[in-house]
């Protein structure tokens, strides 16, 4: 099993490749904020470890295994950030906690992310408990009850963001 920062690495040589059709160890030092060092190093172990193909001069391509590794870990990534859009966490904090949590959670919960993800984006107009979410992020309250006079739970709610 492969450690949570070979995983970035291959991550972030998929998004680079995808961007500029090769990948370079400055490439990859500036995506991760690494040391160029430790970027050798970790190519080094995922090109003993057959994720990657490193030749010193030549730049790092992924190999067929490791291609398949940073597709899950971009996938994921892409999914949880897009859940957390959703959810109203700004985008820049939204990326980077995507980073963290892509590791973490169970191969099932992100299945069930996705399809909520995907049931929300295919929704045919904007959801109104969407726009209820909203207004109870700002306000604290539900705009449901506020309409019926009702007065559930603490007044003092905080505001998420």
């Amino acid at each position: 099993m492969l450690s949570r920062k070979a995983e970035d690495y291959l991550e972030a040589i998929l998004n680079i490749t995808e961007q500029k059709g090769y990948t370079r160890v400055k490439d990859i030092t500036q995506a991760l904020n690494v040391k160029p060092s430790s970027v050798v190093e970790m190519l080094k172990r995922l090109n003993e470890s057959g994720h990657v193909t490193y030749r010193k001069y030549d730049g790092v391509t992924l190999t067929p295994v490791g291609k398949d590794v940073a597709t899950v870990v971009k996938d994921r990534h892409d999914t949880i950030k897009a859940f957390l859009v959703i959810i109203k966490v700004p985008e820049a904090i939204a990326n980077k906690d995507a980073c963290i949590i892509e590791h973490e959670l169970e191969s099932k919960t992100i299945v069930q992310l996705k399809s909520f993800v995907n049931f929300v984006k295919s929704a045919p107009d904007y959801p109104q408990w969407l726009e209820h979410f909203e207004i109870y992020c700002k306000t604290g309250k539900h705009p449901c009850e506020e309409k019926k006079g009702k007065n559930i739970g603490s007044s003092t709610k905080p505001k998420l963001f």
